[in-house]
């Protein structure tokens, strides 16, 4: 599985989707007979030396199955998932322990599942069936014209592109709005693109190209994708986030979960003999704090990282002094404020589709219920 990730605009309802919005996972885990059963049966299935606890080892399935449920890239494949998989392999052991219980197996699991419910409620994710039904509609559209001259402009700003190649980045520039699964995807490039690129019969693919001959030519090519997705269906995992304050905004007004928040991501941080803490800790502990201020971890997401450097910038946050744990504690409510404002007053919008190769039944084992 591969991710395109772009702040565009949300997308257009389409046609053969489904919405995993969470309920089914939440139905589960608040059904004490049938959550126990289910672990009963997932524990076991892991449990391949049948000792009653489950190694590092034999939580890699999982894990493996758990990141497969939140729609990530397959362990190895990005840094940034990879971040995740690591967090979620310490739940399980509390980041020391070596084996892990039945009771922690459900505990952990119950806390897994219960977090993705709720992110998948507050940001569900799309199944999309995308069979070229309307990438068709697109081209042969009323706002086909428009679209592709905007498109066109962008590709060729001075020099002139040859045909062939102004038609692939016309390609990977159209999302599933119009109807393009993520040309990203190695599958999709080999299966859906390439071949049609191959059928599309001109003799001019290698001159320079004019917007009258792009229109014409893209919409040749564009119908014979369209064929192979009629032949070959591609199945995208479509969400979208944004951010816009309201997460901090909801951790700064509650004093109690704020100060309960910092001295839990303070406890690891290194003090020198007068309590004092270096302000180049500011960027760990914002990390730290991420997931309860409604922000994505710090390198994930590069518009929301400008925003933070913005902020650290304001306070000086980068000089290293060292300063005393409460005004370390008042540098980060600022830092948080100030991140707070500039996203409410231009919240960022992420958009990622993923081609799912895996049947969708299947793509999760550990999320299927036991027979």
């Amino acid at each position: 599985m591969e991710t395109s990730t772009s702040a565009t605009g949300s997308l257009v309802k389409k046609k053969s989707e489904q919405v995993l919005d969470g309920s089914a996972i939440m139905e589960l885990v608040e059904n004490e007979e049938v959550f126990t059963s289910f672990v009963d049966h997932k524990f076991k299935e892991l449990d391949k030396d049948s000792d009653g606890q489950l190694s590092v080892k034999e939580l890699q399935p999982a894990v493996a199955d758990i990141g497969a449920a939140l729609g990530l890239p397959a362990q190895g494949s990005s840094p940034d998932s990879d971040h995740i998989y690591s967090e979620v392999l310490n739940e399980f052991t509390h980041g020391k322990q070596e084996k892990v219980s039945k009771t922690e197996f459900k505990e952990v699991l119950s806390d897994i599942l219960l977090g993705m419910a709720a992110g998948l409620k507050r940001d569900p994710i799309v199944i999309l069936r995308i069979d070229g039904e309307d990438l068709s509609e697109f081209v042969n559209g009323p706002s086909y014209e428009a679209e592709m001259v905007s498109l066109f402009q962008q590709i060729v700003p001075d020099d002139a592109v040859l045909l062939r190649d102004c038609i692939v980045k016309a390609l990977e520039k159209l999302t599933v709005d119009q109807g393009v699964p993520p040309c990203s995807d190695s599958w999709v490039i080999s299966n859906i693109i390439e071949p049609a690129l191959q059928s599309w019969d001109v003799n001019d693919q290698e001159k320079p190209v004019s917007q009258e001959t792009f229109l014409e030519e893209f919409k040749k090519v564009a119908e014979r994708v369209a064929q192979n997705l009629k032949e070959q269906p591609v199945i995208v995992a479509h969400s979208e986030n944004t951010f816009d304050g309201s997460g901090i905004k909801r951790l700064l007004s509650n004093k109690f979960e704020l100060d309960k928040s910092l001295n839990i991501a303070l406890e690891n941080v290194p003090k020198d003999r007068n309590g004092k803490v270096s302000k180049e800790y500011l960027r760990v502990v914002l990390d730290v704090l991420g997931p309860s201020a409604g922000l994505p971890p710090i390198g994930a997401v590069e518009q929301i990282d400008k925003v933070v450097a913005d902020a650290f910038d304001m306070v000086n946050a980068n000089d290293g002094k060292m300063v005393k744990e409460d005004e370390f504690k008042k540098l980060l409510a600022e830092i948080l404020g100030s991140i707070m404002l500039q996203l409410e007053g231009n919240p960022i919008s992420i958009s990622s589709n993923s081609v799912v190769h895996e049947p969708l039944a299947t793509s999760s084992s550990l999320l299927q219920p036991s027979s």
